[in-house]
């Protein structure tokens, strides 16, 4: 059964200042006259891109839901990437721009890669790649590297010889690596010594050796050196780069593959928290179309722009548009290893100061973070370069919105709130600053890109009316979209095609405003089922983080003898603010009457830190685990182990307050 979405929000329009500001129902039409085109619609964009051969049928979807792109069409991701801008004017132009943290303490160090510099570098590890280790077509890579450089050369060096590459991301336990590597079926696997993160080495190269006895199909390793610590290496098995690339002749030349539309470019596992994880498996065509436009409708690109996207490589957020996404286009990308606040925390707003960052992709989490320690921080810094903001991986709520607009981006510059995920390659759902800008909503996600047809739909698959919570669905193909879960076919139907038959179901809560804005409200799992009544964590989150004092904060549910579950709350305090009982009552009171009686909190915990990823996720798997008794499992990917003894702290100190048996 829907249920009204009782949470305000904030309906206030924001002007358009993109490209081409419109209303809402200029948008509208030209959305449905994209639809009314189909697959000729994607035809022109995919025409826009550099095809070795162009494509014999637009969508072929003699199978469904096994949909394939531009099918009979050949292409190459790492020439359209890198050989197409290295030469002519583009050549000298930085391709990237990497900042390392620093290390142990350190000054920053940095290094700008030019496009001709990238060919080169990609060629030569392409040469390493085929010549030494005899990698072809077909074959598959495993990466489980810090964000440097070489990171994106090794890609697109792999993209080059037509391999598709698996990516782990370098805060994953060795159970964790094994597993992806030995789905993905890699033989090869490229890491390094370690990475630097928050001062401290990140021992990559022991967590890869341990994972490696999961993964019988890896052969050869092959190690960068990045901090310069004394590692193990498996005589025979492995290698450092730099070694085996002195092998390499210099000047060397490596042809790209022809690659039709349908090959895979990469596999991507989703988490696996409630299960084995998913391989997605993306294309090459119909992935490089979709970022092509999603570059230009929601980043508005320029060549004279400088481009920072925060997410780390290993997330598909990283895959996207911090590798090929700016590179399809012949941008500026700025690369960053570290954390945002380290070693102060302005450490974010200093990188766009020194680099003259013009367009930045970040996600909410983050923006609570940096809200959380205090305006100066950013106020002491020029961030005027700034002209778009666009945020990214979880809901944003409207205070975090209004923060961000009013000290980075001035109060004008376009800002939006991107819904997509790993499963959809590229953006799906975004206010469009580069093509058709409808007014802004501070939280509001805006409606589908052209071309891509998305609803949100009750328990029976019928359209929810307005401001009726349902489930967001996207009712046609689209370029990007998987080929399949790798080796297993029959869980990509399941997962993503039965439950409203004829429709990709993304698991999402979401919510249609009176104007057809899309709010996507989180995902559907994580819910807490109140005497019946399932309510989502998000909605009681926004409630919490109005209040004035609150920055960030975790709701999880506990067993209830009653109602089945009740919501409690793990909240993180702004600069200066104080917590205590009677704050506690102000925020019980904020969400009875943000959500109603039936989301009344059991307990609200003041805590400095959450369970967060690397990447500024909570995870409230953890948080949930910890209130139960029960043991959090894998927390190799957290931030900071330490925020897990301060939940439990937490909960239980004040538990023992309230009851003073029940700890």
């Amino acid at each position: 059964m829907s249920v009204n979405w009782s949470l305000p929000f904030d309906e206030r329009l924001v002007p358009s200042v993109g490209r081409r500001p419109v209303d809402v129902s200029q948008y509208v039409a030209e959305h449905k006259a994209s639809l009314s085109r189909g697959t000729a619609f994607w035809e022109s964009v995919a025409s826009e891109l550099d095809w070795k051969r162009r494509w014999d049928t637009a969508l072929d979807s003699g199978s469904p839901p096994f949909y394939r792109w531009f099918a009979g069409g050949l292409l190459n991701a790492s020439y359209l990437c890198v050989d197409r801008h290295a030469s002519g004017a583009r050549a000298g132009k930085p391709a990237i721009v990497w900042e390392g943290e620093g290390g142990a303490g350190g000054a920053p160090e940095s290094r700008t890669v030019t496009y001709s510099e990238l060919r080169r570098e990609v060629e030569s590890a392409a040469a390493l790649l085929r010549d030494e280790y005899g990698v072809e077509k077909g074959d598959t890579i495993g990466f489980y590297m810090p964000m440097v450089p070489e990171f994106p050369v090794l890609m697109l060096a792999a993209a080059r010889l037509g391999a598709k590459f698996t990516v782990v991301f370098s805060g994953f336990s060795s159970e964790s690596l094994g597993e992806r590597l030995a789905d993905a079926g890699a033989r090869l696997l490229l890491t390094a010594d370690g990475g630097w993160r928050r001062g401290s080495v990140i021992p990559l190269k022991q967590i890869a050796d341990d994972a490696i006895g999961l993964a019988p199909s890896v052969e050869s390793v092959l190690v960068l050196r990045r901090t310069g610590k004394d590692v193990p290496m498996v005589a025979g098995r492995d290698r450092y780069l730099d070694e085996a690339l002195r092998r390499v002749p210099a000047g060397a030349s490596v042809e790209p593959e022809d690659m039709a539309s349908d090959d895979p470019l990469f596999i991507l596992h989703t988490s696996g928290t409630t299960g084995k994880p998913k391989g997605q498996v993306h294309d090459t065509g119909g992935y490089l179309t979709l970022l092509h436009a999603t570059m230009n409708w929601v980043f508005d690109v320029k060549d004279t722009d400088v481009y920072w996207c925060t997410a780390d490589i290993g997330w598909i957020t990283g895959h996207s548009y911090v590798v090929f996404g700016p590179l399809l286009e012949g941008a500026t990308t700025v690369m960053y290893e570290g954390a945002l606040d380290f070693p102060k925390p302005d450490r974010w707003a200093s990188i766009i100061e020194r680099h003259r960052v013009s367009l930045l992709y970040t996600s909410p989490t983050a923006i609570r973070s940096f809200m959380k320690n205090g305006d100066s921080w950013v106020d002491g810094r020029d961030t005027s370069s700034v002209r778009l903001i666009h945020s990214v991986g979880e809901p944003i709520n409207p205070e975090a919105f209004n923060w961000m607009h009013r000290h980075v981006g001035r109060s004008t510059v376009p800002f939006g709130s991107t819904w997509w995920m790993t499963e959809t390659g590229g953006i799906m759902i975004s206010v469009l600053p580069g093509r058709s800008m409808v007014p802004m909503k501070p939280g509001a996600n805006g409606f589908a890109i052209p071309g891509v047809e998305v609803d949100v739909v009750d328990e029976a698959g019928r359209p929810a009316k307005a401001l009726e919570r349902g489930f967001l669905v996207i009712r046609t193909p689209w370029p990007g979209m998987p080929l399949t879960i790798h080796n297993d076919p029959e869980r990509y139907k399941e997962v993503y095609w039965t439950r409203f038959p004829g429709s990709f179901y993304a698991g999402d809560y979401a919510v249609r405003d009176r104007d057809g804005y899309v709010w996507v409200l989180g995902r559907a799992d994580e819910v807490i089922k109140v005497a019946g009544h399932r309510l989502g964590t998000y909605e009681i989150e926004s409630a919490l983080v109005q209040h004035p004092s609150v920055a960030e904060a975790a709701v999880v549910g506990v067993p209830d003898q009653v109602r089945g579950e009740v919501p409690v709350a793990f909240v993180i305090l702004k600069a200066g603010a104080k917590g205590g009982e009677a704050l506690r009552q102000e925020l019980v009171l904020a969400v009875r009457e943000r959500v109603g009686a039936i989301a009344t909190l059991r307990g609200v915990y003041f805590v400095s830190k959450l369970p967060k990823t690397r990447s500024a996720k909570i995870m409230r798997r953890v948080v949930r685990a910890v209130v139960a008794g029960a043991d959090p499992g894998d927390v190799s990917t957290l931030e900071d182990e330490a925020s897990v003894d301060e939940v439990r702290d937490a909960y239980r100190q004040l538990k023992s307050e309230v009851d003073g048996t029940r700890a």
